[in-house]
């Protein structure tokens, strides 16, 4: 039985969208959204900086996972920062070519997760990847997602980043190097022989 999006997003997010919306991803077709488009400005008005939403249930809770764990740092700390400000600029040339021409009104501001630079929310990168766009952000999550959500991107035809564990495993003692050591303090303190002298 065909999913009414309607409801099920209402269940979904615990209210009725604030906006306009249409379902722009199906992961498994047929099933739940994936992504949902945005308007660029909510029913009241409000400008709506998020264009893709991820709402697939095994998605969102792999990506928050991740996140939990320090993912939004770690990725702002280790992605191209000139591939992520290449990802907000294009994002938010869409988004914004999406309002009328005549609209007068508060403009969305920011790129991916209504920031205009670093990384603000993994989800929205996963996303705007899913939908076709490059996302540096959105890769270097879809390597750390779980196996659910992997298995569930592969099945249904995506080519994912080789899997990486996150967060990354720390080295064990026995397999660091060894702390330098400092001589003792007698040995600081003892006045070094002076050979002829008496």
């Amino acid at each position: 039985m065909p999913v009414n999006d309607h409801e099920w997003l209402t269940q979904a997010i615990g209210r009725p969208p604030r906006g306009p919306y249409e379902v722009v991803l199906r992961v498994d077709p047929g099933a739940e959204p994936a992504v949902l488009r945005t308007a660029p400005v909510l029913d009241d008005g409000s400008p709506m900086p998020t264009r893709f939403y991820l709402v697939h249930p095994t998605l969102v809770a792999s990506v928050s996972r991740v996140e939990s764990l320090g993912g939004v740092r770690a990725a702002d700390a280790q992605v191209d920062p000139d591939a992520l400000a290449s990802a907000h600029q294009i994002y938010a040339a869409e988004r914004d070519d999406a309002l009328s021409p005549d609209y007068v009104g508060p403009q969305p501001y920011g790129g991916v997760g209504g920031t205009r630079r670093g990384v603000k929310c993994l989800h929205a990168h996963v996303a705007n990847w899913l939908v076709g766009r490059d996302d540096p952000v959105a890769l270097w999550t879809l390597a750390r997602l779980d196996e659910p959500a992997r298995q569930l991107l592969v099945t249904n035809g995506y080519a994912l980043p080789d899997p990486i564990s996150f967060p990354e495993p720390v080295a064990s003692p026995e397999s660091a190097p060894p702390e330098p050591t400092l001589p003792d303090s007698h040995s600081l303190t003892e006045t070094p022989a002076n050979p002829g002298v008496e």
